[in-house]
């Protein structure tokens, strides 16, 4: 990586200061060139090729938080504050955020300046250390990097308000920015560059800070003579800054440098050296004007293409990361997230400690594989919770299953003689069927059969002992088959039913043995107790 030539009062007082500094000299170097061509922005320009255009230089330190950004931007104000009067406590603003606000701070500056002794001044040195905050809001206006793009080319600003259209003519305006490599990387696209907007930018990325041994040392004092009395040439008249006669070969070069290298790259990170030429050409006149020249010799700009090289292979550094392929993290599905959160809280969670994390409904939970659904209350009243737990590897069934726990005893599978399976569990909503009765979780029973059912009310007790034949619960018999004799007053059924027992919230039943009815062979119902 070449390293630049620290040149003319600029890079003597950054030299001088550098052994007491926790920050790359380079970062104070840049910044300081900044300020210089925001302070004499307004009089001076270049002329190749017969186009006199400003010597605005745009300029951004990359680098990592605590790096030494902040740092090196209060060193550059040490070296050119004393030199540049009150310009930038009078002249530096920040948080512009759209092509009107920008236009619109110009426009006042140059009404509250039109007539003073000095005339219109738009000078403005745009200094954003949390540049990263500003990228995120500009992306909401299309005009922005419109306007940005003519501040740096110098094309006039034009704003139309409610009140009055404005214009500013020639605009002096300097940006210059912090923001880390990753959030570069993030928010400076590279379309915008290839637009033109970003790539207007001279980005630096600064190398690592030295430690001092003593940290009571402080900046030693800038002899700034030499950089006043050229602020003083520099502003005193408009002038115009051209090649001498002996830098022109190697301006050609410069040039073809440029095109070469534009040439070669990949267009993503092509697009951010595109203006390397013209970099060199504005630097090159800044370190002309701080030596009160008006010719740019052949040292001012070799001097000037060492720093525009850095800026070129740190800009490819930088985006060298945007363009490589990025290993993405390989998203994890619903059921990993769901046994996540359940792991989390020790192999049962709620569904507020579940649901609100994984993004999903809790029908779609419900419906995941290994994943078992309990409904729990908690006293008389309220609403039942919703409980997920993992099903153990012993499973049958591949689906989630919801099952409905109960302060009363549990439903048990009868033993005996054609005894039929449990092939399905489901919840409904709790209904009260009798005001008195206990609200609980207990098993409704439903009969299914393939042959044409017809229902009959089945007698139910409560915890009163008072039968309630209006229960939803119903005993079904086969219309084509005829009924047995009841057994111990009960209906009896004459056929091979499918039981099918489902879990609700309803009232206490009075049960006197096993909660799950069985049919016989002979067709009798075999339990013991009532449903």
């Amino acid at each position: 990586m070449s390293t630049p030539v620290l040149y003319g009062p600029i890079g003597r007082a950054v030299r001088r200061i550098a052994p007491f500094l926790e920050a790359d000299p380079l970062g104070v170097y840049v910044a300081a060139l900044s300020f210089w061509s925001a302070a004499i922005g307004g009089t001076v320009k270049v002329s190749s090729r017969g186009n006199a255009r400003p010597v605005l230089l745009w300029s951004a330190l990359v680098a990592g938080t605590g790096r030494g950004k902040g740092t090196a931007l209060r060193a550059a104000h040490h070296v050119v504050d004393k030199a540049l009067g009150r310009f930038l406590a009078t002249h530096t603003t920040s948080g512009i955020t759209s092509g009107a606000s920008l236009v619109q701070h110009l426009w006042d500056q140059q009404e509250a300046t039109s007539e003073t002794e000095h005339g219109r001044d738009v000078r403005t040195f745009v200094c954003e250390e949390e540049w990263t905050e500003i990228l995120k809001r500009v992306k909401r206006d299309p005009s922005f990097t419109t306007k940005l793009r003519a501040a740096w080319d110098g094309a006039t600003l034009r704003n139309t308000t409610k009140d009055e259209p404005q214009e500013v003519r020639d605009p002096a305006l300097v940006l210059h920015a912090h923001i880390t490599p990753s959030d570069w990387t993030k928010y400076v696209a590279s379309s915008d560059a290839l637009g033109g907007s970003y790539n207007r930018l001279l980005p630096f990325l600064l190398g690592s800070v030295p430690m001092l041994d003593d940290d009571r040392v402080t900046l030693s004092e800038v002899d700034g003579w030499e950089l006043s009395d050229a602020y003083g040439w520099a502003t005193a008249r408009p002038r115009v800054i051209t090649f001498g006669e002996d830098a022109r070969p190697l301006w050609r070069i410069v040039r073809r440098y440029a095109r070469i290298l534009g040439e070669a790259l990949p267009e993503e990170q092509a697009a951010f050296i595109e203006r390397t030429a013209e970099q060199t050409l504005r630097v090159a006149a800044c370190l002309a004007a701080s030596e009160c020249s008006q010719t740019i010799t052949e040292e001012m700009l070799s001097a000037a293409f060492t720093l525009v090289r850095r800026s070129v292979q740190d800009a490819v550094r930088i985006t060298r990361g945007a363009t490589s392929p990025k290993v993405k993290r390989q998203p994890l599905s619903l059921e990993d997230k769901v046994r996540a959160r359940i792991e989390m809280h020790g192999g049962r969670a709620t569904s507020s400690q579940v649901l609100p994390f994984v993004g999903a409904t809790a029908a779609e939970v419900k419906a995941l594989p290994g994943i078992v659904v309990t409904v729990e209350r908690s006293g008389k009243t309220g609403r039942p919770a919703t409980v997920f737990s993992l099903r153990g590897d012993g499973s049958e069934n591949g689906g989630s299953t919801e099952t409905l726990r109960s302060r009363c005893r549990p439903a048990r599978t009868a033993t005996g003689t054609g005894t039929l399976p449990v092939t399905q569990m489901r919840s409904r909503p709790a209904r009260s069927v009798n005001r008195g009765a206990q609200l609980s979780s207990v098993w409704t029973l439903t009969v299914r059969n393939r042959c044409r059912l017809r229902p009959r009310p089945c007698p139910l007790r409560n915890r009163s002992g008072r039968n309630r034949s209006e229960s939803r619960i119903r005993s079904w018999h086969c219309s084509n088959h005829q009924r047995t004799a009841p057994a111990q007053g009960r209906p009896g059924l004459h056929c091979c039913f499918e039981l099918v027992i489902s879990a609700h919230q309803t009232w206490q039943t009075g049960t006197q043995g096993d909660p799950a009815a069985m049919c016989g062979a002979d067709g009798e119902m075999l339990s013991s107790g009532y449903f």
